[in-house]
């Protein structure tokens, strides 16, 4: 039974790669992302993919409050043609200044985002590829793992 769910999740595995390689590629594909990565800026997000990732973190994360903004400025110009001249210059700054610090928080919560999940995907990574390098190992050697690792490490020394 072990076995089957094994496999089971190998071809759950299989065609969700398969999928996301198909979102990807019609991703890359699009014409208006292919502008974008020709574009020096799309270059340098290219070569800098903590800073391309905090960016659209930032990004999703200032959507809201910058929404709120632009909605008060709205409703406060409603309110100024109808004669609220001095409260629409501050509630303008007053809002202006709690945007410009909601969003400087949003800029290190981001920026914190960004690192856990980049380290989270290095582990995760980094657990499977350990989990599956081992997995061969152990079927081959009946058990003694630790011997034919040592064997295979010190094997590749010797080629080197």
């Amino acid at each position: 039974m072990a076995k089957e769910e094994t496999l089971s999740t190998s071809k759950d595995f299989q065609e969700l790669q398969r999928k996301l390689s198909l979102l990807i590629e019609s991703v890359q594909n699009n014409s208006k992302v292919v502008a974008l990565m020709k574009s020096p800026v799309g270059q340098y997000l290219d070569k800098h993919p903590f800073v391309a990732l905090t960016l659209l973190v930032f990004v999703v994360v200032s959507a809201i409050p910058v929404g709120f903004f632009l909605l008060l400025v709205i409703l406060t110009s409603l309110a100024a043609f109808v004669g609220v001249i001095l409260l629409e210059g501050l509630v303008f700054s007053v809002g202006g200044f709690s945007l410009l610090c909601v969003l400087c928080g949003l800029g290190f919560v981001s920026l914190a985002m960004s690192g856990t999940i980049i380290m989270s995907y290095v582990m995760v990574s980094s657990l499977i590829s350990y989990w599956f390098s081992l997995r061969p190992l152990a079927e081959n050697s009946g058990g003694d793992c630790w011997l034919a690792m040592k064997s295979s490490n010190l094997e590749e020394l010797y080629q080197e």
